[in-house]
Order: structure tokens, then sequence, then C-alpha cells
């Protein structure tokens, strides 16, 4: 994959890609505390196989990015969003299709209320709306929580002890009823480790708040969206899907029956299928 480094307002975005400049660009952006690297650089360049020019960027906090110092961050969830249109502008793209993984997906659609004619689709894969709580959302898994509150007994110094905890982390992910990957989990969490310089910075992204000038607006979006979503999901549990699907007025729903909160090798092929289509559209 091609590295660009974008700077603008004070911030650097490390960038990839890949595929053919002229083809439709796709924005991938992830979830909370994860780089790039957990877009794989195979599932990038089978994106780019079907004809779409592909970038996946760091946030800050994560990988090369600008990172602050742990526990100080001194940017808002709207930054982040206002982030993704930095690096359309860094390579000169005015308007782009994005794909959002969690966080990412909350992101992308925080751009398309903000820009909307910079968005020409959207994909949401295991993700909420951009609203106010929900009471009746059922909750996280409760051992997802308390897995990491154990963090505060880790040696953060040790790389091999970090990258056995993102393994961990990943693992309570996946879907309960197929094998877990942990040898691709495993390359992931060695590849994000090597290129975060302090793996405390991307905690910063617990503190950050909801947008909320932007909450309550999701009539507003008239961009396609295509909405994926595992029925198996202990982050955001499927009813987020549901509710995406419904809330959004040109969504469509993908389930990932033997899915979690992952990008499992074994659903690729029904993701960028999906991809593939609402990129199509617009």
């Amino acid at each position: 994959m091609n590295k660009q480094t974008i700077e603008a307002a004070g911030v650097r975005l490390l960038t990839e890609s890949v595929g053919a400049p002229d083809d439709p660009v796709v924005l991938l952006i992830m979830g909370a505390m994860s780089s790039g690297v957990w877009w794989p650089a195979d599932f990038c360049r089978q994106l780019a196989a079907r004809g779409r020019f592909v970038v996946r960027y760091d946030h800050r906090d994560t990988g090369a990015s600008t990172c602050c110092p742990p526990g100080a961050p001194d940017y808002t969830t709207e930054d982040l969003a206002d982030d993704a249109l930095r690096v359309l502008d860094g390579y000169g793209v005015q308007r782009a299709h994005l794909v959002g993984m969690s966080l990412g997906g909350l992101l992308a659609q925080l751009v398309a209320l903000k820009a909307p004619a910079r968005v020409a689709s959207l994909t949401l894969i295991a993700s909420e709306r951009l609203a106010l709580a929900d009471p009746a959302m059922p909750p996280m898994d409760p051992a997802i929580p308390a897995y990491h509150a154990r963090a505060a007994e880790l040696d953060w110094s040790d790389d091999a002890a970090v990258v056995d905890y993102q393994v961990g982390a990943w693992r309570l992910l996946a879907g309960p009823n197929r094998p877990f990957d942990e040898a691709a989990i495993r390359a992931l969490a060695e590849a994000d480790r090597a290129r975060t310089p302090d793996p405390l910075t991307p905690f910063n992204h617990a503190q950050l708040g909801d947008p909320e000038a932007w909450v309550g607006r999701l009539d507003e979006i008239r961009a396609p969206v295509q909405v994926i979503h595992g029925r198996h999901d202990g982050v955001l549990p499927y009813a987020h899907g549901l509710a995406l699907e419904r809330d959004l007025p040109n969504a469509t729903l993908l389930t990932l029956d033997e899915a979690g909160h992952e990008l499992d090798r074994r659903d690729w092929p029904a993701i960028l299928d999906a991809i593939e289509r609402v990129t199509a559209r617009a």
C-alpha cells in the first residue's frame, strides 16, 4: 500500500492507499482506539480489485498520526470526523464513499451531516446511530468492560504483553460459534503496536463525548446507506443495526449471522459485495 502523510490544521494523519486513483474513492474509517491496520491490507486490496480507490488512515492517538499525552486529548469527536475530510482534501477528493467500522460508522454519519456534498454513500459496519442514548437498546456484554478493567494491571512497556492483551480483547468480540483466527488477529496487533509510539494514547478516545449539536438528525442523511451488522455483536448488539436501518432514510441491512463485533475474513465476500453494490449506486 502507498503511504502518504497529510498535515492540516496542526494535525498529522498517516494514510495508506491502494488501487487506481481514477476509480471511485472509498475512505475506510476504523473504530475507537484502532489504527488503520485493523482494515487488513488484503481486505483493502480485494476492494481495490473491484474497481475502487481505497484509502485507510490512522486516527489521532493511534498509529503514526498525531498523538496527545495519555489522558489529555485536545480534540473532540467532531474533530475526528473533520479529520476524515482532511484526508479527502489531502488526496484532492471532493466526493467519496465512506465505510465506517464501529465508532468509524458514527463518524461517517457525522461527516454526512456536516458535509453532505462530500459523501456519495455510507457503509456502516458494527455501528450505532448518531442519536441520543436509547435506554431500550440492549447493553454491551459485561464481559467486555470487565476484561478492559484489568488494563491497569498490565505492564504497558512490555510489547508482548500489550499484543496479548489486544488479542484477548478481539477474542471477546468475535462471534461465538466459529473458531477464532488468533494468528490473523495477532499479526494485526503486532503491526498496530509497531506503528503506535505509546500504546496508552488510544485510550484517549474513551474520554470523547457525543457531538451534541448533530444528534437526532439522521433523517437529513440522503446518501444511500448500507448497514452491516453481526447477529452476535457484543459491543453494539444487533438491535443497533436494526435501528440504523430504521432511522436512516435510504438504508438497507446486511445481517452477518455468525459475526460478532469484527471483520472476520469469512465475512469478507459478503461485506465486499455489499460495499461494491452501494458504491455503484452513487
